[in-house]
């Protein structure tokens, strides 16, 4: 394909702006490490996309230098170590775990330590494997017998640790199914904050787990906006590239734009967007959005601060573009009010250990002063209070 020279200085530019967008714009700045025209692609539109970006990497310091791969792999793993769940170098075996738990069940009362320092230092996998072999040695289903033997906020936070993530997400949803308002929140929150694959993985379980979709359950419990906004977001199964399409972040943050101008806040098209398009063209969607229009999109949200389904778009912007302050804001709200709110506080912290929890604590900490384990400490009690510390990294001086 020939190009006149207006569409390769078109070219140009789009490839320009996007490289801006990369170093100065995004947060932490991102290098491409290979900016040759083997990766400036064109579709059959003639809209340009940069391919790439797998070898790209968040720049801390100096977001023009190009990193060594030692470097590169340097920070693979502190990515790998935002998780504040701890796990022992040296793991007793599963069926010495199966045996120690089956004993913290026996005589006149319940070792809860026990069953905190086996399960509350165990992965998903490390779980799972316990709960078969329990089954299987002993007959019983390891969840029925914590529920025999735990009770109250305690027990709720055993039992949502010790599911496999999956499973934890489908009865998550399924509780926020039977609920109104904030409940839509929670919906909101696993669709928009797990990968592609986890959120299959979760409709998998709840088809197991209920014998029905929860997109239909979703769709019988909602109701106008609410609904033409959750349904496709937890129906969605996202792009995870990184590949951005800088002609398009440009054409639909204009979209969004005169949409939220004119107070359409559920239009199809601002729930189209929100809801198919990967996390990194949202982003891209939404840096241009505040360039051209001075404004986060956030801020143009808050028309009326008391309606509910603007809250809730509100949100979902946040958990798709910075879930770390989604995350905090929960958390805030849970512990700084009075009156725990103890439901959010042991979501939060169960479905975040493995995961990121770390950067979510730092966040907590950046933006009340206050470590997010002294918080914990500040308005939880007893065995609740030990294994949500020890959930969150909360190592004893």
């Amino acid at each position: 394909m020939k190009l006149g020279w207006i569409k390769r200085i078109n070219v140009m530019k789009v490839v320009l702006y996007a490289l801006s967008y990369m170093h100065h714009d995004f947060s932490p700045p991102i290098v491409h490490p290979d900016r040759s025209s083997k990766n400036i692609l064109l579709d059959l539109d003639n809209e340009v996309h940069i391919s790439g970006l797998w070898h790209c990497q968040a720049s801390k310091t100096h977001p023009t230098s190009i990193k060594s791969n030692g470097a590169i792999q340097k920070e693979i793993k502190e990515e790998e170590a935002m998780a504040t769940l701890t796990v022992p170098t040296t793991v007793p075996s599963v069926s010495e775990d199966c045996e120690q738990l089956r004993k913290a069940f026996s005589g006149w009362g319940t070792n809860e330590g026990l069953i905190i320092d086996i399960l509350g230092h165990r992965n998903a996998e490390q779980r799972n494997l316990i709960r078969k072999t329990y089954a299987e040695t002993y007959g019983e289903d390891l969840l029925k017998a914590l529920d025999k033997e735990l009770s109250n906020d305690f027990e709720r936070l055993v039992l949502l640790w010790a599911l496999d993530p999956a499973e934890r997400d489908a009865l998550l949803a399924n509780e926020a199914t039977k609920r109104w308002t904030s409940s839509n929140q929670v919906l909101m929150e696993i669709a928009c904050t797990r990968s592609a694959n986890q959120l299959l993985h979760a409709r998998q379980a709840y088809h197991a787990r209920y014998k029905k979709s929860l997109e239909e359950d979703v769709a019988h419990h909602t109701t106008g906006d609410f609904r033409k906004l959750l349904l496709p977001l937890v129906s969605s199964y996202r792009y995870e590239g990184e590949e951005v399409n800088m002609t398009l972040a440009k054409t639909e943050a204009k979209l969004l734009h005169e949409k939220i101008s004119d107070k359409a806040y559920s239009d199809d098209d601002v729930i189209r967007v929100l809801a198919t398009r990967s996390k990194a063209q949202i982003n891209a969607t939404l840096n241009h959005y505040k360039n051209e229009y001075g404004n986060d999109i956030n801020k143009d949200l808050k028309a009326d601060p008391k309606d509910e389904f603007l809250a809730l778009l509100r949100s979902t912007v946040k958990c798709l573009v910075y879930p770390e302050k989604y995350f905090e804001k929960v958390l805030r709200l849970a512990i700084n009010r009075r009156g725990t709110d103890e439901g959010a506080l042991t979501r939060v912290v169960c479905t975040r250990a493995e995961v990121d929890l770390k950067i979510i604590a730092d966040e907590y900490q950046r933006r009340n002063s206050v470590p997010l384990t002294r918080a914990i400490v500040k308005d939880t009690h007893g065995d609740y209070e030990k294994l949500l510390l020890v959930l969150a990294g909360h190592v004893e001086n």
